[in-house]
C-alpha cells in the first residue's frame, strides 16, 4: 500500500500513537509532514530536508541534529493522550515492534532504521496494531485527497509572503503570477476536461501557454466572489447560462457567466480553441474577459468578465422621459461610435486574433458602463457552443428583427449580418424603440418629417436635424435586404467619422 507514496502530510491532527514501520521502507516517499501531533516515535534518516517533525518533543531519530537518539527509553508511548492536553503523556514499557527503531540496526539498511525483534506484552501488540491501522487510514485519506487534487489539478497555494498564487499545471510549478492578478488556477476533473492534461499546451495557437494559464481561475475562488451563487447576485439567467456578481479577491467586480456542460462544445480541442480565441480579444468596446474555469463536478464553466455597472441598452429604450434614463443626443452618438468600433475591431485581423463575426447582435449585447461607453457583450461566444445552442439563440434574434434576411436562404453569417444588427440597434437608439418599422422609418426620411414621425420624442428636437437625417438613412442601409448594399463596418466607421467631424 505504501510503494506508490511521494508524499505524505498528517500535520496538525492530534495524532498519537506509534507510526507502521513500512512507511520508512517506502521507495518513493519524498515529503513526510508531522508536525504538531504527540507522536514519539523514530523516523527514517533517508527523508532528510522531506521529513518536517516540528513540535513532536517525543520524537527519536538517528542523524537528526536535533532528535534524541533512539533508546529504550525514549520509545512511542502508547496510551492516547488527554484532548484538553497535549502533552500529559505517561510512560508505558511496551515497545511495539512497528515503532521501536534503534540505533544498532540503522546501519546495516542504507540508512533507514529497522526495529528489533523484541518480546511484547499482548496489549502491546494490540495497541501496536491499532496504531499502524489508524495511521494506514490517515494515510489513505491524505493520500486519496493529495491523489484527486492531483487529478484535477487544483494547484492553488498561497504564498503567505507574497500572497502570490502557485499553481500546479502540467505536473509543474509555476509561480509567476504578479500580485495584482485575483485568481489564476482551475479545477480540473475527470471526464469531459477540455483544459486538462496536455490539452492547453498541445493545441497550435499563436497564444503562449503561459498567457492562456494566467486566465485560469479556481472554482473555490469562483464560489466566495458570488457567495457560492447566492441567487441575491443572480443577475440573469437564460436557458443556457446564468449570469452572477462577484467580488474577486482583488476586490473588483465581476460578471460570472455559467454556462451548462451540455451548452458547450464536446470536441475538447475545439472548445479549447474558442476559449483561446477569447482570451485574444482586447477592445476598449468589448467586455473584456478576465479568466475561465471548467468544473466536471459541478457540469459548468465560467466566464469570468469585467463588471459593466449600467445595465444594457435596451433598459434606455421605451423609456419615459420622467425616469431621467433618457438619453442625451451627444451620449447616443457616442454610443453608436462606440458600437461601431467594437464591430470593426472584431471584424478585423488584429495581431494573432482571427476575423470575427458575432453573430448575436442586439441592444440587451451591449453593456453600459458609468460613463456612457458602449461594450459588446457575448463576443466570439458562439465558438464554444454546440450547434443547437447557437440555433436556438438565432431564433430570439430573429423575433427581435436583427437577424439578417439572407441566414434564412444560406444559413450562413457573414460580416454583413452583423452591418444589419447594427443598423437595427442605430435606429433602435435614434427612436429610442425596441420595436421599430422599415416602412416607417423610410416615409419618415423621404417625406421629411423625420423629427415628427421617427426621433425620438423625449428628445424635444434638441439635437441637429441634418445629423439625424444622416444616422437615419446610414441606418437604412444597414439594413438593406441584399447584403451586398450593405457597407461594410469599415465604411460605416468612415461615414461615422464624417459626421463627426461636421456635426
Amino acid at each position: 500500500m505504501f510503494f506508490h507514496i511521494i508524499m505524505l502530510d498528517l500535520s496538525f491532527n492530534n495524532l498519537f500513537g506509534p507510526v507502521p514501520v513500512k512507511l520508512a521502507g517506502a521507495p518513493l516517499l519524498e515529503v513526510l509532514d508531522i508536525r504538531n501531533n504527540p507522536l514519539p516515535a523514530s523516523f527514517p534518516l533517508r527523508l532528510n530536508n522531506g521529513f518536517q517533525y516540528s513540535n513532536n518533543h517525543g520524537l527519536c531519530g538517528d542523524g537528526f541534529t536535533d532528535l534524541n537518539a533512539c533508546t529504550g527509553l525514549n520509545g512511542p508511548n502508547l496510551n492516547r493522550p488527554d484532548p484538553t492536553n497535549p502533552t500529559n503523556f505517561t510512560t508505558v514499557d511496551v515497545k511495539p515492534e512497528s515503532a521501536d527503531l534503534q540505533r544498532s540496526n540503522c546501519s546495516n539498511n542504507n540508512g533507514v532504521c529497522s526495529s528489533k525483534t523484541s518480546k511484547s506484552s499482548p496489549l502491546g501488540i494490540v495497541m501496536g496494531l491499532m496504531g499502524s491501522i489508524l495511521a494506514v487510514a490517515i494515510f489513505g485519506g491524505s493520500t486519496f485527497t493529495w491523489y484527486r487534487r492531483r487529478k484535477q489539478k487544483i494547484g492553488s497555494s498561497l504564498d503567505a509572503m507574497d500572497g502570490r498564487i502557485s499553481t500546479e499545471y502540467n505536473f509543474k510549478e509555476v509561480s509567476r503570477r504578479k500580485s495584482s492578478s485575483p485568481l489564476i488556477s482551475l479545477e480540473y476533473a475527470s471526464g469531459w476536461d477540455p483544459l486538462g492534461r496536455g490539452q492547453s499546451s498541445n493545441n497550435n495557437s499563436a497564444l503562449s501557454q503561459e498567457v492562456f494559464e494566467s486566465f485560469m481561475f479556481n472554482l473555490e475562488e469562483i464560489e466566495r466572489a458570488t457567495q457560492s451563487f447566492s441567487e441575491v447576485n443572480l443577475l440573469g439567467k437564460s436557458n443556457v447560462s446564468s449570469v452572477y456578481k462577484g467580488i474577486l479577491r482583488d476586490g473588483s467586480v465581476a460578471a460570472v457567466k455559467c454556462i451548462a456542460k451540455s451548452s458547450c462544445k464536446s470536441d475538447e480541442s475545439e472548445f479549447l480553441k474558442g476559449l483561446k480565441t477569447l482570451t485574444l480579444l482586447k477592445h476598449e468596446n468589448l467586455v473584456r474577459l478576465r479568466g475561465f474555469c471548467c468544473s466536471k463536478g459541478r457540469g459548468e464553466c465560467f466566464l469570468i468578465y469585467e463588471f459593466v455597472p449600467n445595465g444594457n441598452l435596451l433598459q434606455y429604450l421605451d423609456v419615459k422621459d420622467e425616469t431621467g434614463e433618457v438619453l442625451e443626443w451627444t451620449t447616443r452618438v457616442s454610443i453608436i461610435n462606440g458600437i461601431a468600433r467594437g464591430i470593426v475591431y472584431l471584424h478585423g485581423e488584429n495581431g494573432n486574433k482571427p476575423a470575427i463575426v458575432h453573430q448575436n447582435l442586439s441592444a440587451e449585447k451591449i453593456l453600459i458602463d458609468h460613463w456612457y461607453n458602449p461594450s459588446l457583450a457575448d463576443s466570439g461566444l458562439h465558438k464554444l457552443f454546440t450547434d443547437d445552442i447557437v440555433f436556438s439563440k438565432l431564433k430570439a434574434s430573429a423575433a427581435m428583427g436583427y437577424l439578417a434576411p439572407e441566414y434564412i436562404t444560406t444559413g450562413r453569417f457573414t460580416d454583413k449580418s452583423d452591418v444589419y444588427a447594427f443598423g437595427m440597434i442605430l435606429l433602435q437608439i435614434l427612436s429610442g424603440k425596441s420595436k421599430i418599422s422599415h416602412l416607417m422609418i423610410l416615409q419618415a426620411v423621404e417625406s421629411g418629417r423625420l423629427n415628427e414621425d421617427f426621433m425620438d420624442p423625449n428628445l424635444r428636437k434638441n439635437f441637429p436635424e441634418a445629423e439625424g437625417a444622416e444616422l437615419a438613412r446610414l441606418g437604412l442601409l444597414c439594413t438593406h435586404e441584399s447584403s451586398n448594399q450593405r457597407p461594410s463596418m469599415e465604411d460605416v466607421m468612415q461615414e461615422l467619422n464624417k459626421l463627426a467631424a461636421n456635426y
